[in-house]
């Protein structure tokens, strides 16, 4: 790529249109020719990205949020005036988790208009209260508040919970917001499990996994947890800190990937595991593959905290989220 072009295409992030590419001194035979040769690929229609440029070692998800990023400032900018990113193309603009939320399509609200799908985009109609546009690096996108309660519509009641924990936790939004704007919208389709995941949302979660841990505890009827909860000896001494605290007695902690990556760090943590357990507490390790059985991984939690002789009662959880709960007396 000659540098003119290179230096635009960095500026937006690594998109380029063909008109980019024209004005940069390249013909249409030799567009066509670099994409035939896998030198430029096509993004969509007459927007192009250079290979080259993926990070090493690039996951398969992690390619499809950059993609989607890449997709919707290079849409966003040809639909003109009044173009708003909205749903998951805003959650992830946010630098909210994309873990499942269809990115197939770039999504873009509109306060007027027609409706319309196609292979790229899902432009929507709907009008905006005060304060729910703002910009990210440039492009008009809806709040952090606004875009989990469109997501959560779209998807599903746990995503909603993963996008409210997470903007919580990274202090885009208040609790008071989140709770607010989904029931502003409480008309829209989906709208119950948006109000739901805005009032079980706790930015005390730190990743997906715990997120997702937590409506697993929910749905099964197991106590609300604590969650990083520092455990000190009786000279107060700090031992660790622990994701979840469940029942008082049982620490469960959720391992997304490996966290030791030398001897002297998995030493630590051995030291740390066996002054916990010294203390009387039991010790659940979860991964993600446990969440996809989530009856077998609830009745494994049940059991560690019935051996460690958790007293619990159960009681409601708000409408629209888990079934029961357990509260220890």
């Amino acid at each position: 790529m000659n540098p003119k072009l290179s230096v635009l295409a960095d500026a937006r992030g690594g998109w380029f249109s063909r008109a980019d590419a024209t004005a940069a001194g390249y013909t249409d035979s030799e567009i066509r020719r670099r994409l035939r040769t896998g030198q430029w690929s096509r993004l969509s229609r007459d927007v192009y990205v250079e290979p080259t440029g993926a990070p090493a070692g690039e996951t398969s998800w992690d390619r499809a949020r950059r993609l989607h990023l890449l997709k919707t400032r290079a849409i966003v900018n040809r639909m003109g005036p009044g173009a708003v990113v909205s749903h998951q193309s805003a959650a992830v603009l946010h630098g909210l988790p994309s873990w499942g939320l269809d990115l197939s399509k770039i999504h873009v609200t509109k306060p007027r208009g027609r409706t319309r799908s196609d292979m790229l985009a899902e432009v929507h109609r709907s009008r905006f209260d005060p304060g729910e546009v703002t910009a990210v690096d440039g492009v008009p996108v809806v709040t952090p508040a606004r875009a989990v309660a469109e997501a959560t519509c779209a998807s599903s009641y746990e995503v909603g919970v993963v996008l409210g924990d997470a903007a919580l936790h990274n202090r885009l939004v208040t609790r008071d917001a989140l709770v607010a704007t989904a029931d502003r919208h409480a008309g829209w389709q989906g709208s119950p499990a948006a109000r739901a995941a805005a009032r079980f949302a706790n930015g005390l979660s730190e990743s997906v996994g715990e997120s997702r841990l937590r409506v697993l505890m929910a749905n099964h009827g197991l106590p609300e947890p604590d969650l990083q909860v520092e455990i000190r000896d009786r000279s107060g001494r700090l031992i660790g800190r622990v994701d979840i605290l469940l029942g008082g007695v049982t620490i469960v902690e959720f391992d997304g990937a490996t966290k030791y990556g030398d001897a002297q760090s998995l030493v630590a943590e051995k030291w740390r595991e066996d002054n916990l357990r010294a203390l009387g507490y039991q010790f659940v390790r979860v991964g993600w593959q446990d969440l996809d059985h989530p009856r077998t991984t609830a009745s494994r939690l049940r059991e560690a905290s019935l051996a460690a002789g958790a007293n619990i009662r159960p009681a409601r959880l708000p409408p629209g989220g888990a079934t029961t709960a357990w509260r220890r007396r």
